[in-house]
């Protein structure tokens, strides 16, 4: 029973310790050579602060659009339609083929639409 205590105190303290570390830790922006591409990328103050807070202790090795690549690599790419808008008469841009018997709103209009149903 008092093992667990000791154990439960000691754990206790050492988050509290890596907590206040991390909060003492001053960030600067830092350029990086992506792995992929070979360009130089920023690795900043604020994504520095978020790895810290989800326990990640290696920076990144890919640019941002090396990585978004990679996860975007078996996905097909997306066919967009044109369409004019019902309300205002706009062009209105849309995932699917439009039908001619419903409308079809641009985005603007589909948000105001939105707003007003509440």
């Amino acid at each position: 029973m008092y093992e667990e205590e000791v154990m439960d105190t000691v754990a206790e303290e050492t988050a509290e310790a890596v907590e206040e570390v991390a909060e003492e830790v001053v960030y600067q922006d830092e350029t990086l050579v992506c792995k992929e591409c070979g360009n130089e990328f920023v690795f900043t103050v604020g994504e520095q602060q978020f790895y810290a807070e989800k326990g990640f202790v290696n920076k990144p090795k890919t640019c941002k659009a090396c990585r978004d690549a990679k996860k975007n690599a078996g996905k097909p790419e997306r066919q967009y339609f044109e369409a004019v808008c019902a309300d205002c008469g706009g062009v209105a841009k849309v995932t699917f083929e439009p039908n001619p018997e419903r409308p079809v709103y641009c985005s603007a209009c589909f948000e105001a639409r939105r707003r007003a149903r509440g």
